[in-house]
């Protein structure tokens, strides 16, 4: 049976080594956001020669597509076996349709593939987040140009000296909102407080827009691979106009220069995040399946 355990900040050097061969697109595959939403979904992991492996939930745990490299059928069947040691099914989850094509040819007619809609990953070009050129972004141009008309602001890295401000203004925002889904909001600011309680152990990247001196918005994320930066967190005061919209820009513009890509996670099944993500017209919507044992191998 295969060594599961907790992540902890110890393993953050081969968790990222082994991440950054497989150079997947998905945000399941960044170690900050593995660690600070582990308490919520019961995340373990472990090492099976050159692949990471994770395991998520209680009754009826999955495991993530492995991230690293060498023999994909050897570690396959490490999972299956697990599986049906612990005695559950075996269910695997985050595989693209590249993964997917793969895992056809390697294990012919074991596995049943179905996407699901709700994980899937929405990815942006970051020139298109900084310029916002043509009509399809009209709407955000008038939007930030109101926000700048009528406020004072600027635009911070977050640093050693205005981090506890940003986690004051979550708190904030976590109270204002909490009664519209009181366990998801209580689960999120859990794992917020853990961004921010190893911020800069986890080498996360975030900003924050001040209005008149004060915190009105901040977002974070950390690197996914060599191409592609992924926004975990991003929070703003709803009624003041273009406060969204105004982060999002700045952030992409004066700190994320370095990468190619954009990936702002999925949508959870939320009617509103996915408007709200496909009204930035993501040059991809990452495709992710979940694989099936039909049987063993």
């Amino acid at each position: 049976m295969l060594d599961f355990r907790s992540p902890n900040l110890d393993d953050k050097k081969w968790v990222k080594d082994l991440l950054l061969m497989s150079q997947f697109m998905g945000c399941e595959y960044t170690f900050g956001n593995m660690l600070i939403w582990s308490p919520i979904y019961n995340t373990k992991i472990t090492r099976y020669k050159d692949f990471l492996i994770t395991k998520s939930g209680d009754k009826n745990p999955s495991y993530c597509c492995p991230a690293g490299r060498g023999d994909i059928r050897s570690v396959i069947s490490e999972l299956i076996n697990d599986a049906n040691q612990c005695g559950h099914p075996f269910r695997m989850f985050g595989l693209t349709a590249e993964c997917v094509g793969k895992y056809k040819e390697l294990f012919p007619n074991d596995f049943i593939f179905e996407p699901y809609r709700d994980g899937f990953d929405y990815i942006y070009l970051l020139e298109e987040l900084i310029n916002l050129n043509g009509k399809k972004y009209h709407s955000k141009r008038n939007h930030i140009a109101a926000f700048v008309k009528s406020n004072v602001w600027s635009y911070e890295v977050i640093n050693e000296k205005n981090i506890e401000e940003c986690i004051m203004m979550n708190n904030a925002w976590e109270r204002d909102n909490r009664e519209k889904n009181p366990e998801e909001i209580d689960n999120e600011l859990k794992a917020i407080n853990l961004a921010f309680k190893y911020y800069f152990d986890l080498d996360f990247t975030g900003g924050l827009i001040r209005v008149e001196g004060k915190p009105v918005a901040f977002t974070l994320g950390e690197k996914l691979n060599n191409e592609t930066f992924c926004t975990h967190i991003e929070k703003a005061y709803s009624e003041i106009r273009g406060a969204y919209p105004m982060i999002n820009r700045e952030f992409a513009a004066n700190s994320l220069t370095g990468y190619k890509y954009i990936n702002r996670e999925e949508d959870m099944g939320s009617e509103g995040l996915r408007k709200a993500k496909l009204s930035y017209n993501p040059v991809m919507l990452l495709e992710k399946y979940t694989a099936v044992c039909r049987g063993s191998i």
